[in-house]
This record gives C-alpha cells, sequence and structure tokens, in this order.
C-alpha cells in the first residue's frame, strides 16, 4: 500500500514538472511568462483597453460591469444631492410650503441616489420627478443619459464579443492525446488524429507544426525554444480539408526531417516539443479561429498505429466511433529511419494498445454520403 501511494505521489510530480516544463499545453494555452516589462510596455495595455477587456476572465468582468453601474449611480447621486442641497430641497432644511424643488421627492441622500438609478436605467417609478425650475438639473439628466447609453452599450458589446470569441470554437476541435510512428505509404511516418466534434466546416483548414528545442550554433550560441517546420498532411493534401470527419495528419521521416536522428531507443531522451496548429473559419459564424496542442517525448509511441474509427452500417450511413479516437495497437516498425529505408531490423511493439474511453459515438448525417471516404 505504501509503495503504491509513493508511486502514485512520484507519478504527480513527475506530471506536474512536465506540465510546468511545456511551452503549449495539451489545450492549447502557452505557458510563458512575461518579466521585467517597462511602465510604457505595461501602459500599452490601457490604450487597448477593448483588448484587454475582452482578453479578462469572466469573473473580473462581472466584477467591473457591478462596479462600473454602481459607481456611476452612486456618483449622479451625490450631484442629485448636491443640486437639491443648493436649492434648499433637503428635509433638514425645512423648505417653506410653496418652496419649488428641483427634483419632486428628492430630500435625502437615499433618495438622490434612488432617483440617479431610475433616471442612469430608465425606470421611472414616476415618485420622484424632474422640475422644469433648475437649468443645472435639467442639463444633468440629459448627461446622465447619455453616459448611462455609453455604459450599456460598451457592456453589451463586450459581453458579445467574450461570448463569439473563436476560442470557444475551438473546444469543439480535439487532438489525440499521444502521436504515433509507424510505416504509411511506404515512408515512416509521425501521425497524429484530429476530430471536428460539431457537423459544421472549418472552411480553408490549414495544417502545421513546429518543433521546439535548444540548439548550439556552430559559432558556439545557444538559441532556446529554436523553432523547426514540420510539415503535416493528409491523403487528400494539406489544405482546404474537408473536416467533416476526424482526419489522421502524418508527417514523413526523411532525410530532411528533424525526427530522422532519432530512433526507438534514443527519442525518449530527446529534449523537444512539437506543437501542432490547426487553422480555420468556421462555417456558421465566419469567425477564424486556430487550435494548438503540443506533445513531449513520452507522448509520441514509436511502432503502434491508431485503430480505424470510421465505419459503414447496412443502413449506407457512416459512423464514426469516438471510443477507439485515442486507440492504438502495436505495428512492425524499424528501430530506426535509417533502418526503416534501408530495410534492416525490424522492430515489434509490445502487445497492448491504450485507451481512452473518453469519447462517445456520434452519428454522421448521411447527406455526405455522395463523397468517397
Amino acid at each position: 500500500m505504501t509503495r503504491s501511494l509513493q508511486q502514485l505521489l512520484q507519478d504527480y510530480i513527475a506530471k506536474q514538472r512536465i506540465h510546468k516544463n511545456r511551452l503549449v499545453t495539451k489545450d492549447g494555452h502557452c505557458n510563458i511568462e512575461y518579466g521585467n516589462m517597462r511602465y510604457s510596455s505595461r501602459f500599452a495595455y490601457v490604450q487597448d483597453f477593448w483588448t484587454t477587456f475582452v482578453a479578462i476572465r469572466w469573473r473580473f468582468i462581472i466584477l467591473l460591469f457591478v462596479a462600473s453601474f454602481t459607481l456611476s449611480w452612486f456618483i449622479f447621486g451625490l450631484i442629485w444631492y448636491w443640486i437639491a442641497h443648493d436649492n434648499g430641497d433637503l428635509w433638514w432644511q425645512n423648505p417653506p410650503s410653496d418652496h419649488k424643488p428641483c427634483i419632486y421627492n428628492v430630500f435625502g441622500l437615499t433618495t438622490a441616489f434612488l432617483y440617479s438609478l431610475e433616471t442612469q436605467m430608465t425606470i421611472g417609478y414616476g415618485m420622484r420627478v424632474l422640475s422644469p425650475y433648475c437649468p443645472g438639473a435639467v442639463a444633468l439628466i440629459i448627461i446622465q443619459s447619455i453616459i448611462g447609453l455609453f455604459i450599456n452599450c460598451f457592456w453589451c458589446g463586450l459581453v458579445m464579443a467574450k461570448i463569439t470569441l473563436p476560442k470557444k470554437r475551438a473546444k469543439t476541435i480535439t487532438f489525440s492525446k499521444m502521436a504515433v510512428i509507424c510505416p504509411k505509404n511506404d515512408a515512416l511516418c509521425l501521425q497524429i488524429r484530429v476530430a471536428n466534434l460539431r457537423r459544421t466546416l472549418m472552411i480553408g483548414s490549414q495544417l502545421y507544426g513546429k518543433m521546439l528545442r535548444t540548439t548550439v550554433t556552430p559559432e558556439g550560441e545557444t538559441i532556446i525554444l529554436d523553432q523547426v517546420n514540420i510539415d503535416f498532411m493528409v491523403d487528400a493534401g494539406k489544405d482546404n480539408l474537408f473536416f467533416i470527419c476526424p482526419l489522421t495528419l502524418y508527417h514523413v521521416i526523411d532525410k530532411t526531417s528533424p525526427f530522422f536522428k532519432f530512433d526507438l531507443d534514443t527519442l525518449l531522451q530527446q529534449e523537444f516539443e512539437l506543437v501542432v496548429f490547426l487553422d480555420g473559419i468556421d462555417e456558421s459564424t465566419s469567425s477564424s479561429c486556430q487550435v494548438r496542442t503540443s506533445y513531449i517525448p513520452q507522448e509520441i509511441k514509436w511502432g503502434y498505429n491508431f485503430l480505424p474509427i470510421i465505419s459503414r452500417s447496412k443502413e449506407g450511413k457512416y459512423h464514426v466511433d469516438f471510443s477507439n479516437f485515442d486507440k492504438v495497437e502495436p505495428i512492425s516498425t524499424a528501430h530506426c529511419a535509417r533502418c526503416f529505408y534501408n530495410g534492416q531490423s525490424q522492430h515489434h511493439s509490445p502487445k497492448n494498445g491504450i485507451d481512452n474511453t473518453g469519447f462517445d459515438m456520434i452519428e454522421v448525417d448521411d447527406r455526405i454520403s455522395s463523397t468517397n471516404m
């Protein structure tokens, strides 16, 4: 029991260390910090305040939403209180019976605040009414109405902008938790699976990858996060994909590939991070979005292949079985890329796959039955 708890603790610590060390998390967030920024650089966030507001979290949006309305009501309430005080309308000023107030039924700070709220929100209960005897009060009600309108427009636009962010569309596009290396089309390939969980298409989808690693130049300069292009494609090409069903991306490991120097035994000893990107435009909203994920050497399986997930029923409909989305099976694969192209030392992986049952099966409508898949 003690050993099992120690093993669980060690696994948890190892996962946390890996999470902190990787630049891009599995869900696409960038794990990077900015330090020693000058005041002028921070002031740029204030200048671009709209993007700053759209990017902050919902909890702060709600807090600022409540604070902006409450503060504006209170500030104008103080001004209405000052106008009533200047005109002698307050109850403790003992106005005479023939006194002409600026605002009827405003005789204290609380009633001034209520009048400010009713004015800005156009409630109009009828208890507190502006009189025509104070020109300053008439001008103030015009100013408050305009400012309240600006506040309403700003928050309505901000909430709509946050709701329609392309990031939300990216949540319905998922990558496989692991990548595999196995033969495909007489070549050794690195393969990744991606799926669109919505029926609406991603128009103009483009796939590409970047390998991030630390390199040392011939001059002795150490480059941290050196980026190397990794080309991905599917059998139909790499641009303008028909992304209605899950696709298997593959990168050909040839002499120009940075994976060419790796082999089964040294893969886990490498220090790199493979970041995969998918750019596209949502068919229903016409908004562009980018989905990204990353793979470290521990998440790349050499000598495995993805299980098929698309089948056809007796009725002629296509079925996508997402229970096999992350399942892999061992396949005979060369020990290294050079061995593969030289036809030497085939390596057989262990006979155990990797399962992820966190997906449900969905049925693809037979409207695409005329497409050859």
